[in-house]
């Protein structure tokens, strides 16, 4: 699947704002040179600093790192240190406080019951599931991301980052209010970077204070017998799977006919499928929760357009925004799309120096895109560097069982492009499976664009989908063909040679239409 950044016609080549048009503006090389330009002309001026960072989360602490190491002399805002209540999130951002690290960790745990299960047909007669200690996990848990915490906050000291605690607010483009433990100060910089990340959403409907999100499961002092999950994206499914595989009884309910809207569409039948076939889960399509109740014995009712459910914890998985209204960015006359900042491929927004990467500009919301953002735009603010970002051909993992691995254009999206495909698919059940007979199969796609031969597209539902990808996705940003896939040698006996070894198409498309 492939997120572009669109291009479109600059009025200006000074980027002024008014020759912002649109949040997915290319700038040219003039421009970063100018901006560069700028920069060397006025470094700190009258300002307390050269760059302030508003967020501490991956692409926030990057970018005051690199910016820190390139002489600039860098603050640092985030709203809290150390993980947990109020805010949930800390230094080092949603992904190492309440997203990819602690989700992980519990993707983990989940996966030793079906594992045990399987050692049995090994010849493990004595395996046993055991039972899981939410509390000794959540204490471990938080130890870790403790330490993370303190690794982050050493790395930004290191550097000569400033950090400071609390939350900023824009009083102008160049003056922001910082409101923490030690009182409100005003701090001033020349240019600014918003880093805020984003924060779960969820719908006005009655009872909904009861629910809880994506952040406060990780912080639940017991472990919850009964779960409704609400969401059709990839958070959603995966919080339903670990919570099935950790023990829980687990609805999951979406308001669509299948979930992973945006992923290619044989993967999501295949996972949909596969969790059908090796989970408990109870997953209802076209399913919209309309009122929440609480129940005199502390469990609730989710009440839906098709009936009703019993439970002991309902987690909201659908959607998030931008960590946007307590910013103050109609003083600094920054421009906003709903909770998000637009901005253009040198992650400006249409305020000449302030800046926004990551979740809260809405382009690709995972860690990695955030990081490689934040390094850029400081390599082109203070490096002298012309580094726009790159978000072609971006790899991602949904970390269900099966993972879902993919990188490049689903099968809809380059018939749309390119009209001419080839199509091959391979579902097999993995020899790890296949010797306990298990019934835990994978699905293997490649996507290639006939008149160039170029792989457009790779798609894997399978063990460990994610390290498998991470790979080819290097192959297919270098633009590798078929025909080179072709002469790879492949790895045996492995999943991955699959991908290797496909010779013939499933089918083609020819100017569009389904060749069988």
């Amino acid at each position: 699947m492939v997120r572009f950044a669109a291009a479109s016609v600059l009025l200006s080549l000074l980027g002024t704002s008014s020759a912002f048009t649109t949040s997915r503006a290319f700038l040219s090389t003039s421009r970063a040179t100018a901006i560069t330009t700028e920069l060397e002309a006025s470094k700190c001026g009258n300002y307390d600093y050269d760059f302030l960072v508003i967020g501490g989360g991956s692409g926030g602490v990057r970018a005051s790192r690199i910016s820190a190491t390139h002489g600039a002399s860098v603050c640092l805002v985030e709203t809290q240190f150390k993980h947990g209540e109020p805010n949930y999130s800390a230094i080092g951002g949603t992904c190492v406080n309440v997203g990819c690290v602690p989700k992980k960790l519990m993707v983990f745990a989940s996966r030793y019951p079906f594992d045990v299960s399987e050692a049995k047909g090994y010849g493990w007669n004595g395996a046993t599931e055991g039972t899981f200690d939410w509390k000794q996990f959540m204490e471990y848990k938080n130890t870790e991301i403790s330490r993370l915490n303190g690794i982050y906050e050493n790395m930004q000291k290191n550097a000569g980052v400033d950090l400071m605690e609390g939350k900023g607010k824009f009083l102008s483009p160049h003056e922001v209010e910082i409101s923490g433990p030690d009182g409100v100060k005003v701090v001033t910089a020349d240019k600014v970077l918003v880093a805020v990340g984003g924060w779960p959403f969820k719908p006005s409907i009655p009872g909904i204070e009861h629910t809880i999100t994506s952040n406060e499961i990780f912080y639940l002092p017991e472990q919850p017998k009964r779960v409704v999950v609400v969401g059709g994206g990839f958070i959603a499914v995966e919080f339903a799977n670990i919570m099935d595989g950790l023990g829980s009884d687990v609805t999951l309910m979406y308001r669509g006919d299948l979930f992973l809207r945006g992923f290619d569409h044989d993967m999501r039948v295949h996972l949909a499928e596969e969790l059908e076939r090796n989970t408990d889960i109870d997953i209802q399509f076209n399913t919209d929760p309309t009122e929440i109740k609480k129940n005199d014995d502390g469990s609730f009712t989710v009440v839906t357009n098709n009936g009703e459910v019993e439970c002991d914890a309902v987690l909201y998985a659908t959607g998030r925004k931008g960590k946007t209204d307590t910013l103050g960015l109609d003083a600094a006359g920054v421009s906003t799309e709903g909770s998000f900042i637009p901005v253009d491929n040198y992650s400006k927004s249409n305020v000449d120096n302030i800046y926004a990467v990551g979740d809260v500009t809405d382009r690709i919301a995972l860690t990695p895109v955030a990081l490689m953002e934040g390094h850029r735009l400081a390599d082109t603010l203070f490096g002298g560097h012309d580094r726009p970002t790159d978000h072609e051909w971006v790899a991602s993992t949904v970390f269900t069982s099966p993972e879902i691995g993919t990188v490049g254009y689903t099968e809809e999206e380059a018939v749309e492009k390119f009209k001419n495909v080839a199509v091959y698919k391979s579902k097999f059940r993995p020899m790890k499976h296949s010797f306990p007979k298990s019934e835990a199969y994978s699905l293997f796609k490649l996507i290639v664009a006939t008149d160039t031969d170029r792989v457009v597209g790779v798609h894997v539902a399978t063990d460990n989908a994610g390290e498998m990808v991470q790979g080819f996705a290097v192959a297919v940003k270098m633009g590798a063909t078929k025909a080179q896939f072709d002469e790879t040698i492949g790895i045996h006996p492995t999943s991955a040679e699959e991908l290797v070894t496909m010779r013939s198409p499933s089918y083609t498309y020819v100017n569009g239409e389904k060749v069988e």
